[in-house]
């Protein structure tokens, strides 16, 4: 790190089955310590590996890498199960919290929403637990909208949760989208 606190020399690239593990490490630690995501348990490596291969069938997951180590991920996954929420995608980021305002974060959503964009997705999501300033401001940043408060939508560690849903539209609605890629 620089003497702002933030981290230099950060590579943002297309995960892996590889990088599983960090992965899951990483997310590991939000799972069983914070209300960040509402999983009980967390995913194994295995788990964690399809789920790379999953986003990066349709979407995309994204490492940041700092001096060979994988200190951060983002993904977009699927909205929704339904047909109709093709063109829409939900987004994710994750940090090793020695990282945490480092600006990987940041750097990892300049790679990811434009890859987004380009493949044809309309409109993104966030689902941020809340009270969360670090994501919300995050995502603000973007120009990510509040768009809904789902109030006490999650219990975990002995207390109900509140979930703030924050979108934000990539492209102009149109008449005949093409379809994402």
């Amino acid at each position: 790190m620089n003497e702002d606190g933030r981290v230099q020399d950060i590579l943002i690239r297309d995960a892996t089955s590889d990088d599983a593990a960090a992965c899951a490490a990483i997310y590991g630690h939000y799972v069983e310590t914070t209300v960040a995501t509402f999983e009980l348990d967390a995913p194994s490596v295995a788990t964690t590996a399809e789920r790379i291969a999953g986003c990066q069938a349709g979407h995309a997951w994204l490492v940041a890498q700092t001096d060979d180590q994988v200190v951060g991920f983002a993904y977009g996954t699927k909205f929704a199960e339904r047909a109709a929420y093709r063109w829409a995608a939900e987004v994710s980021v994750y940090l090793d919290p020695e990282v945490r305002r480092g600006g990987i974060g940041t750097a990892l959503y300049d790679v990811l929403l434009p890859r987004l964009t380009e493949r044809g997705f309309q409109v993104l999501t966030a689902r941020i637990a809340q009270p969360n300033d670090a994501s919300n401001a995050l995502h603000a940043r973007y120009g990510f909208e509040r768009v809904g408060l789902l109030r006490r939508i999650g219990f975990k560690h002995d207390r109900w949760v509140d979930v703030a849903i924050m979108e934000l539209e990539l492209a102009p609605p149109a008449v005949s989208p093409a379809e994402p890629r």
